[in-house]
């Protein structure tokens, strides 16, 4: 239920959304721009309390999972 989710939640579902659609589209140098970022926030809004620690869990693991994939892609 989106009406349920943080505002942190809602931005780092889209980040990884915007992610995910590059990967799709083989636009792999801003998958890579989208991987970054999704790390970066994930980590801000946790410091922040803006997450709880569940959401920071699942983005940190999404995050981690995409750095494999994408880890012998350099632009």
């Amino acid at each position: 239920m989106l009406w349920f989710k943080s505002k942190g939640e809602r931005e780092l579902e889209g980040i990884f959304a915007e992610l995910k659609a590059n990967l799709e589209n083989n636009y792999k140098s801003t998958a890579q721009a989208a991987r970054v970022k999704l790390g970066e926030r994930c980590e801000a809004l946790w410091q922040e309390g803006k997450i709880p620690e569940k959401t920071y869990k699942k983005y940190r693991d999404l995050f981690e999972e995409y750095s494999l994939m994408l880890r012998d892609y350099h632009h």
